[in-house]
């Protein structure tokens, strides 16, 4: 396995899009403790948010599984050391020495102070940058013959606000709302409200936090409505329509972005 904890493609212009649940893989000194099979963690990670950040020409996918360690947590919640930092699920099979969860700390570490640099660039390039944090939730938590989650509170895609300045941004955000609402997904348009189900993770909170009034950092979570979420089949046409709505989304989010509203 390489030692790169996530991959970075530079492209031009303020617009960001990140995947920082999508990685599956794990040091080997890591896995050697797992007791979670590989569709145990898969459905807890975010698969194809790698491939949906295409819509944006500067590009952040994390590599390794969340259960390694988790980026869109605070760093005292970045490991998964008991059930109950992990959705009620025995993550290792016996009692991992603090020396391994450290040097996952250590990669978490070197993801921000990475993203720092980074998105301090784009400050200074562009004046500011646009974020989309691209994430995915389970609907399905009552088995794989049980009933699906009720909709009304659980949209298909839920947008996360909860630490941004919602009097700066906020029309960036209702444009996102907009686009994504407004795009002709196929079977009938996309359920797309905000702060129903989540409202967005330590990620945007540290952008938010770093970059009080050049940054913005909008948290998508998609329902696992496009594939199967217990054994990991995609419906690839979902998936794929679901990369085209958020390209659709671009230009009303960068014509708000554009014009920003005096505070």
């Amino acid at each position: 396995m390489s030692d790169q904890i996530w991959q970075v493609q530079r492209g031009e212009g303020p617009l960001v899009a990140t995947a920082v649940h999508d990685g599956h893989l794990m040091r080997d000194d890591v896995l050697s403790h797992v007791k979670l099979d590989d569709l145990g963690r898969l459905r807890e990670e975010d698969p194809f948010t790698g491939h949906w950040t295409k819509c944006a020409p500067t590009r952040v996918v994390g590599l390794r599984s969340r259960f390694e360690v988790d980026l869109n947590r605070p760093r005292d919640k970045a490991v998964y050391r008991t059930p109950e930092d992990a959705w009620g699920l025995t993550v290792w099979n016996d009692n991992p020495a603090d020396e391994m969860f450290a040097k996952s700390l250590d990669e978490y570490d070197a993801f921000y102070a990475a993203m720092q640099e980074m998105l301090s660039g784009i400050v200074a390039e562009q004046g500011h940058f646009i974020l989309y944090d691209l994430h995915t939730y389970n609907h399905r938590r009552a088995g794989p013959a049980g009933a699906v989650a009720d909709p009304l509170e659980n949209p298909q895609v839920n947008i996360g606000t909860g630490t941004m300045d919602r009097r700066r941004w906020g029309h960036v955000v209702d444009a996102l709302i907009e686009g994504l609402r407004e795009f002709d997904f196929p079977g009938g348009k996309l359920d797309v409200r905000e702060n129903v189900k989540f409202r967005g993770g330590n990620w945007p909170r540290w952008i938010h936090e770093t970059f009080p009034t050049t940054g913005v950092a909008i948290a998508i979570e998609f329902k696992k409505f496009f594939m199967d979420e217990w054994t990991g089949q995609p419906d690839p046409a979902a998936v794929d329509a679901i990369s085209d709505a958020l390209q659709y989304s671009v230009p009303f989010v960068m014509d708000a972005f554009n014009h920003p509203r005096l505070v």
